[in-house]
């Protein structure tokens, strides 16, 4: 066994705490050499595909990555922003503004974020963090609904990389919130807002990442978690069975993944009269390239051409402060039992803190 060199440890230092957002990941820049990359690393994943490896290495280097990687690099550079890819900025605010409520709520702790394919990597951000002294690590998925595909693949990359720590760090895994309440609310509450300035809208679809139908039978529950979360922000909106629809988007390959699909139910809605209707991604709290490039674009066309007339995309929570509020109660329910709690004194010195990581996200202006 080979082990990182480590920093020397110290008798008598505190320990801190850090809580870790991982998201999917991003290619670099939107070109056909950093978007193979970046597939190359996400699509080698056992968690991702559970095909033999000898014949998928032949399908993923001779068919995919050759013909795919420049397609989607289009794809890429049609959402990319003067600030980056839009998940990549997102992901950073959200850190930035994570460490912010929590301090307001009187937690001493740092968030930070890493992307589970692409950069910052989980190794090079758990190896910052230990370098920095940080001895309670809460992973804190961006994934609301668990699968084996997202959840359990970051479980993965968290433990290889400590297999080769030697002290290790106490570790906390976050499953699941997708029937959170406060969740729930903030989507809610990112619905109520699209309402109040566009009026509502003859059907609400509410589209997830697809998964194969395959890993369903095998035992995944994200399927089940995502009939589970729209079901209770249907209740919340106080929709009507008829008002809203699940869907499923982002299928690849030609095996049979997780139905409706989005794109031929908004071609179903608009052949049956519907003119207007809203889209929501509620399996994703930060806008990326299947919310931005997908649906806003992709299949906002498909619903106009089979007959529709009116479109509406509804953001992810992205920084909204319903969305960081639901982030900073989940996570602290996952910091009780750590000493991340001060005195009185220290709590206005973390709201000051808070203040000024509200303040660093602003300048960070908006993605355009």
């Amino acid at each position: 066994m080979s082990y990182f060199k480590e920093p020397e440890h110290t008798h008598g230092k505190l320990s801190k705490t850090a809580v870790v957002l991982i998201n999917l990941g991003t290619p670099d820049a939107p070109t056909t050499s950093a978007v193979r990359r970046y597939l190359k690393e996400f699509l080698w994943d056992r968690r991702i595909v559970e095909i033999p490896r000898v014949i998928w290495w032949l399908i993923l280097h001779c068919v995919i990555l050759p013909f795919r990687s420049k397609k989607s690099a289009e794809k890429y550079a049609a959402i990319w922003t003067n600030e980056g890819s839009p998940l990549l900025f997102h992901s950073k605010k959200q850190a930035l503004l994570l460490q912010g409520y929590l301090g307001e709520r009187g937690h001493e702790v740092h968030a930070c974020f890493a992307m589970r394919y692409g950069t910052p990597s989980i190794p090079e951000v758990l190896t910052k963090l230990k370098n920095e002294g940080y001895e309670r690590i809460l992973i804190l998925p961006a994934y609301p609904q668990y699968s084996a595909t997202t959840t359990a693949s970051n479980f993965d990359a968290v433990t290889s990389h400590y297999r080769q720590v030697r002290n290790l760090p106490e570790l906390r895994f976050i499953k699941q919130y997708h029937d959170h309440p406060t969740y729930i609310h903030a989507l809610k509450a990112s619905v109520l807002q699209h309402w109040e300035r566009n009026g509502r809208d003859e059907k609400l679809v509410m589209s997830f990442h697809g998964l194969p139908k395959a890993f369903l039978l095998r035992g995944d529950p994200y399927h089940c978690q995502c009939y589970k979360t729209a079901r209770l922000l249907a209740e919340q909106l106080g929709l009507a069975q008829e008002d809203y629809v699940v869907s499923f988007q982002s299928r690849l390959g030609r095996a049979e993944w997780l139905q409706p699909y989005t794109s031929a139910t908004v071609q179903k809605l608009a052949e049956q009269g519907s003119k207007r209707i809203a889209v929501i991604c509620p399996g994703f709290i930060a806008d990326c390239l299947e919310t931005l490039e997908e649906i806003e674009m992709e299949v906002k066309q498909d619903f106009l051409n089979a007959g529709g007339q009116i479109f509406h995309y509804i953001p992810c929570l992205n920084e909204s402060p319903e969305g960081l509020k639901a982030l900073a109660e989940i996570a602290e329910q996952h910091l009780i039992g750590w000493p991340t709690m001060l005195t009185n004194g220290m709590r206005e010195e973390l709201k000051q803190q808070a203040l000024q990581s509200r303040a660093a996200a602003k300048r960070l202006g908006a993605p355009h």
